[in-house]
C-alpha cells in the first residue's frame, strides 16, 4: 500500500480502492486486524475516511466488524463461497441470457476490450488487474439485460465473488483457463446465441467453485 496520495475528490473513494486493493493481493492477509489508526498513518489521510471506508468494505464483503476485535479482512470459507456462487449461478447466467437477445454492441465491446486488458495481465501475473478485469467483463456482460434490480444484487456480490477468486488463484493460477472459458463466452454473445452464452457461462462458474472449495476442503 502506498504511504501518501495527492489531494482526491474524494478521500473516502482513495482509501477505500487502496484498502480494497490490499484485501485482494493478499498484503493485507484474512483475518488481519484493520486499526484504523494504522492505516490512517500509512495512507497519510485521517481516521474519518478510514473509518468510512471500513464501513464500505463491510457492506460489500471484504471487511468483518466485531464487537470485541474490531475491524479485519473477511475470512474465505466453503459456506461464504457456496453462498455467493449459489446467487450468482441463479441470477448471472440468466442476466446474461437476458443482455444477449437484448443486443448491447457497446457492452460487447466493453467485454472485450476487458479480455484484451486481462491477456496482457496474465502474462504480468497481475493478480490485482485481473481481479478487476474479470469483475468487467462479467458486468460488461450482464448488465444490459434490463432488470435494475437483477444488475444491483450482482453488483453487490462483486466484492465477495472478487476475493473467493483470489482463493482459488492461490491454489491453481487458473487465469489464462478462464480467459479461455471467457472468450466462449463472449463468442456467443457475438453470434447472439443468448442460450449458449448463459451455458457457457453457468459452467464457468460452477467449475471455479469446484476448484475454490477443493482449494478451502482439500
Amino acid at each position: 500500500m502506498s504511504s501518501t496520495f495527492s489531494l482526491p475528490a474524494s478521500r473516502t473513494e482513495v482509501v477505500l480502492e487502496e484498502i480494497r486493493r490490499g484485501i485482494l493481493t493478499r498484503e493485507l492477509k484474512p483475518g488481519q486486524p484493520l486499526v484504523e489508526a494504522e492505516l490512517a498513518a500509512r495512507l497519510g489521510v485521517s481516521k474519518t475516511p478510514v473509518r468510512e471506508a471500513l464501513k464500505v468494505l463491510s457492506n460489500s464483503g471484504l471487511v468483518t466488524f466485531s464487537p470485541y476485535k474490531g475491524a479485519s479482512v473477511c475470512v474465505v470459507d466453503a459456506e461464504l463461497a457456496k453462498s455467493v456462487y449459489d446467487v450468482r449461478m441463479v441470477l448471472e447466467p440468466e442476466a446474461v441470457r437476458r443482455s444477449v437477445e437484448r443486443r448491447s454492441p457497446e457492452l460487447l465491446e466493453d467485454a472485450a476490450e476487458a479480455l484484451k486488458e486481462a491477456s496482457a495481465a496474465i502474462a504480468d501475473k497481475d493478480q490485482a488487474a485481473l481481479s478487476l478485469l474479470n469483475r468487467r467483463f462479467h458486468r460488461a456482460l450482464y448488465s444490459g439485460c434490463g432488470n435494475p434490480l437483477m444488475v444491483s444484487m450482482l453488483d453487490d456480490l462483486k466484492d465477495r465473488a472478487a476475493l473467493i477468486s483470489v482463493v482459488g488463484w492461490e491454489a491453481n493460477p487458473s487465469w489464462r483457463k478462464e480467459w479461455t472459458e471467457h472468450k466462449a463466452v463472449l463468442a456467443a454473445a457475438k453470434k447472439g446465441d443468448a442460450d449458449g452464452a448463459a451455458g457457457l457461462l453457468r459452467a464457468h462458474i460452477g467449475d471455479f467453485l469446484d476448484r475454490v472449495l477443493g482449494a478451502i476442503e482439500g
